[in-house]
């Protein structure tokens, strides 16, 4: 077994250019600004285009992350995709984005973890850098939320948006890389956010459309009071395999859901706002995208140095979570 060191060496995102503002939904729904602002910090999100699928996403992502990484498509040894909106159920948005890539020698696959699929991702992808079966991973977090979303449900519209974002990685130095990851799930709470309709229990049907079960539904209480336990919970697990301590970190990337789920893991970590990114005003909940979205904009912006303690944590539908801890 190799000790390779795995760390990330590019970044990149993408979002469309469609911009739904929260003035935009009171036209669509009952609801208003200060009220969405007010329980979620969300401002406006992105939507895409007629025209475009999550691999047009992932393909713009993706090629800036190349970019960052300083190599080229035909360099990459796997691709994963992390998502819950592929373009289609066969073949995978992963197969679709290494053709559109020109990633000739790549193996390619998506992974479903809901708003956690990109640590999954993570944790998945750098093992096969770390034992010596590859050397250069494409991770994709790519999501098209406004698909699976129902403009007449005022407690779920308000909430999600769509964009990509993508990591490299790679050997690095043996003093940086990831240092811990921490993947859990508890699929009891698999009702509590979901999506019916479309697989084999529920197939596209005149019923499963009549029904609304193509869209997202969630218990936005019990989610908000899982999340808030698990966030914290999983960073301080990441720490601990880690042999590190909150007083360690030096930034945090959370998933982007919800302003008030940020600041109790912040609260929890003893973590000031100014070593934590927070952009869900702009994008609102991007699912498996918002933390290589948040994690490409805070590298974009220096607010990350080579040797820094990063930290990233989500929670998702299934119910899943997963953190790990980076040096950067």
């Amino acid at each position: 077994m190799s000790n390779i060191s795995v760390g990330i060496i590019g970044t990149g995102k993408y979002v469309p250019e469609k911009i739904l503002t929260n003035k935009d939904l009171e036209s669509m729904v009952e609801t208003n600004d200060e009220w969405i602002k007010g329980r979620t910090g969300i401002e406006e999100r992105r939507i895409i285009a007629e025209d475009q699928a999550t691999s047009d996403l992932a393909l713009k992502a993706a090629d800036q992350a190349l970019k960052n990484a300083g190599i080229e498509a035909e360099d990459l040894d796997l691709i994963v995709v992390t998502t819950v909106t592929p373009d289609m159920p066969l073949p995978s948005t992963a197969c679709i984005l290494q053709d559109k890539l020109g990633a000739r020698k790549a193996a390619a696959y998506d992974l479903s973890a809901a708003c956690s699929g990109f640590i999954y991702g993570l944790a998945n992808a750098s093992n096969f850098i770390a034992n010596g079966t590859y050397k250069y991973i494409l991770v994709v977090g790519a999501e098209s939320l406004s698909t699976l979303t129902d403009y007449t449900d005022r407690n779920t519209c308000i909430l999600f948006g769509d964009g990509a974002g993508a990591v490299v990685l790679g050997p690095v130095a043996s003093h940086r890389g990831f240092r811990s990851f921490e993947l859990g799930a508890d699929g009891s709470g698999g009702d509590l956010l979901k999506v019916e309709g479309g697989g084999s229990r529920y197939p596209s049907s005149t019923h499963s459309i009549e029904n609304k079960l193509h869209y997202i539904s969630m218990e936005g209480r019990e989610v908000f009071k899982f999340a808030v336990r698990v966030m914290g919970l999983a960073a301080e697990e990441a720490l601990k395999k880690a042999n590190l301590s909150k007083s360690d970190i030096d930034f945090l990337v959370p998933h982007q859901a919800n302003i008030r789920i940020i600041q109790a893991a912040l609260d929890r970590l003893e973590l000031s706002e100014d070593k934590c990114i927070v952009n869900l005003q702009n994008y609102g909940n991007v699912s498996a995208a918002s933390i290589p979205i948040a994690l490409a904009e805070a590298n974009e912006q220096g607010r990350i140095g080579e040797g820094d303690c990063v930290v990233l944590v989500g929670f998702g539908g299934g119910l899943t979570w997963g953190a790990s801890v980076l040096i950067w």
